[in-house]
């Protein structure tokens, strides 16, 4: 399937000045639900006004934030609610672009997340303990452990189910029901994106590519598959668990050691004595990045500021070109981002998952390569 491409000097942004009318108050209001109603009309009158039209972009995350008034993290969440309700299409490196809310969705590369997934969970949660209208439902942690999923994907699939309707917090900021008068989609496909990315990978390698091959940047793969290059990074980092890439430092790029769509195919012994990606040398600003996702997971929420290079230098002990260059692979990503002026600085935009695992520096032993054949 050929799947829609954006380029981004090719489309018209909206400016933030077009939207400024009737900015809504925000006090004593529930900001994302508020903001969110806000944004879907200015579009839904925009569009109706020819001011605004299909493939348009929408101003910055931090414009919209600094007009607001409200954190990037607000403004993260707002944008993945209207992307839910079929407002916009979100692109990495590209922005939040206007959507045709009639268009044919074969055409856009279906995006099922786990924070869908969290979202029909939390509604079956409902069903299942009979919790009627203003019933409380557990804290956000509790929730998350009872329905096996991450804190912070259930925080996201609160957010939109708020929006809906069918939650709310209380005055004493319990988490309540508001409406039951829903559907539950049990027979959603729960294979997120990047699984299908992953799938569509594998089968792609297994078609062009021979054992020793050097596979294309994670642009090109960006640029082939119309997905974001974090989506890309994750579904080649479930290959290599596979046993199915190798990467490698520098200029040898990730290489292919496996061309069995087996997934519990061994590779040849003589691509084995390169040690494993969990256990090959990090170069050192890898060792330091993997640092600062355990911090962010540990104890940052999305729109919260990072300590500046300067601090990170020091939390860390290394210099700050170390923490530079670290930083902008999490922005890369898609964990940071970064923005100027008053309100600048490094901002979280999504919560790494971290699998507690031991790394270590590993060197090839001569005897190790003296294989019986």
């Amino acid at each position: 399937m050929n799947y829609i491409n954006y380029k981004k000097n090719d489309l018209n942004r909206i400016e933030i000045d077009d939207l400024k009318v009737s900015i809504p108050d925000l006090r004593n209001t529930n900001k994302t639900q508020t903001i969110t109603k806000w944004l879907a009309e200015r579009i839904d009158t925009g569009m109706k006004n020819d001011s605004i039209h299909i493939g348009d972009l929408l101003p910055t995350k931090a414009e919209l934030a600094y007009a607001l008034g409200v954190s990037l993290g607000t403004i993260q969440n707002v944008l993945k609610i209207l992307e839910d309700k079929n407002y916009i299409w979100s692109k990495q490196c590209i922005g939040s672009i206007i959507k045709d809310r009639a268009e044919n969705e074969t055409t856009i590369r279906k995006r099922t997340s786990k924070k869908d997934i969290a979202e029909e969970k939390i509604k079956n949660y409902i069903k299942e303990n009979n919790l009627g209208v203003g019933d409380k439902l557990p804290s956000s942690r509790n929730l998350a452990r009872d329905i096996d999923m991450t804190l912070n994907t259930v925080r996201n699939a609160i957010m939109t189910l708020s929006s809906d309707g069918i939650l709310e917090y209380n005055e004493q900021k319990d988490l309540i029901v508001k409406n039951i008068d829903y559907t539950v989609d049990n027979e959603m496909d729960e294979e997120t994106l990047v699984n299908k990315v992953k799938d569509d990978l594998k089968k792609y390698i297994c078609e062009n590519f021979k054992i020793g091959d050097k596979l294309p940047t994670h642009n090109e793969l960006v640029k082939k598959f119309n997905v974001s290059k974090k989506t890309i990074h994750s579904a080649l980092q479930i290959l290599v668990k596979e046993k199915m890439l190798l990467p490698r430092r520098g200029a040898y790029g990730t290489v292919v050691i496996n061309t069995s769509m087996n997934a519990n195919f061994e590779p040849r012994r003589e691509m084995s004595i390169f040690a494993p990606a969990q256990d090959t040398a990090f170069y050192h600003y890898q060792k330091i990045q993997n640092k600062i996702k355990k911090l962010i997971a540990n104890n940052y929420d999305i729109g919260q500021k990072l300590p500046s290079i300067v601090e990170l230098s020091n939390m860390f002990d290394v210099n700050t070109n170390t923490i530079r260059r670290a930083l902008k692979n999490l922005s890369n990503e898609g964990y940071l981002q970064f923005t100027r002026g008053r309100h600048g600085g490094t901002y979280v935009i999504d919560i790494p998952e971290i699998a507690e695992q031991t790394f270590r520096w590993l060197a090839v032993n001569p005897q190790y390569a003296k294989v019986n054949v």
